[in-house]
């Protein structure tokens, strides 16, 4: 999968492990991720699957530390909480909302097969042991998998995680961590965003 790298995600990463900051960050991040994939989402839909976004967004943000935790690299351990949110969208048949295509699901899969497998997680049930006790549903569109539509889909990065940085340049297996991560530059924390 081809997914952004910089270094705000870095200093969310940082402030997602600090008590107190970690709450506001997160409230943050599933705000952002939620809108995101809301503008993908076609516009007579987007208020109907608000809610589950929501709660989908917030537990993979547990699966993403568990997968820090694991020793996973950080564009490896949020290209996780990605997959896990297109296999969402498969079983629902949210096809447009997709990142990459879903000939390429299986092939997602069995990159982080150990992780998953440690963690209950199938394509089927996305979240696994990260669920919460209670999860919103959402109006499905199955007929949409008969010939799925993937307009903001990027094929053919299903053998490794494929990280854009700031640069534009496109680098296999992301960047290492940096020395000195300022968590001022975290989702939510700066004076503007809070």
């Amino acid at each position: 999968m081809k997914i952004r790298q910089n270094a705000r995600h870095f200093a969310s990463r940082k402030a997602l492990e600090l008590p107190v900051v970690s709450d506001v960050v997160k409230s943050k991040l599933v705000d952002m991720h939620t809108g995101i994939f809301l503008k993908k989402a076609e516009e007579g839909r987007r208020e109907e699957r608000k809610e589950r976004l929501d709660a989908f967004f917030d537990a993979t943000m547990d699966s993403y530390l568990a997968a820090l935790q694991a020793g996973a690299p950080e564009a490896e351990a949020r290209e996780i909480t990605h997959i896990q949110s297109n296999f969402d969208f498969y079983n629902h048949g949210w096809t447009e909302m997709m990142e990459f295509p879903s000939d390429e699901l299986e092939e997602h899969y069995e990159r982080y097969e150990t992780f998953f497998a440690e963690h209950d997680i199938t394509i089927a049930d996305p979240l696994g042991e990260f669920a919460p006790d209670e999860m919103p549903d959402a109006p499905s569109t199955p007929e949409k998998l008969d010939d799925p539509e993937h307009p903001f889909a990027e094929g053919g990065f299903a053998d490794d995680v494929y990280v854009q940085g700031d640069d534009g340049e496109i680098r296999v297996g992301g960047q290492d961590d940096p020395e000195n991560v300022d968590i001022s530059d975290a989702v939510g924390v700066d004076e503007g965003e809070a």
